[in-house]
């Protein structure tokens, strides 16, 4: 093939995807919410309460590396709450080594959770955050195990785990 039809072709399939990308990104967003009230604060209030990295990640939608969070080899029982407001995202039942290097799970509490679709990487994902302060957690994929097929690919720093027989956290004002 000649290199510059093959350039060009590149370049309009990028155009193209870029565009596509652009009208889905704000087309496509599903919210579930629970019977919790949301809590709306400013990013200079997020910051005071968060680590650079825990703010990057929730509020930037950022990404932690892979395999740098504790939560990742965590076995105890008990419930993992979103790092900003505290409003549980995840049992321990539902917790699975992905061998991805972030903490996984094969189901959320659903009404805890809000989802949208995500076109960063021109394929698109489903991204989903924090129904309650709109957190990033992070993707959904469908390679996870039964019984939903699913797997919940969290960043650690965007979670803490409470273990069981301790008492959550009063959800953040």
């Amino acid at each position: 093939m000649n290199r510059r039809l093959f350039i060009a072709g590149a370049l309009f399939s990028a155009t193209g995807l870029a565009a596509t990308r652009m009208v889905f990104a704000t087309t496509e967003a599903t919210t579930l919410s629970g019977d919790f009230p949301t809590i709306s604060k400013t990013k200079d209030e997020w910051r005071k309460l968060l680590d650079a990295q825990q703010y990057k990640v929730l509020f930037e939608e950022g990404t932690e590396r892979p395999w740098t969070s504790t939560l990742n080899d965590e076995k105890r029982d008990g419930t993992y709450i979103c790092a900003a407001c505290f409003l549980p995202m995840f049992t321990s039942a539902t917790k699975f080594d992905s061998g991805t290097g972030w903490p996984s799970f094969f189901d959320a509490i659903k009404t805890n959770v809000a989802t949208k679709r995500d076109w960063k990487m021109i394929i698109p994902r489903t991204e989903y955050h924090c129904a309650r302060c709109s957190g990033h957690q992070g993707h959904i994929f469908d390679d996870g195990p039964q019984p939903t097929g699913q797997r919940w690919c969290n960043n650690g720093v965007a979670l803490q785990f409470v273990p069981e027989g301790e008492s959550l956290p009063d959800l953040r004002a």
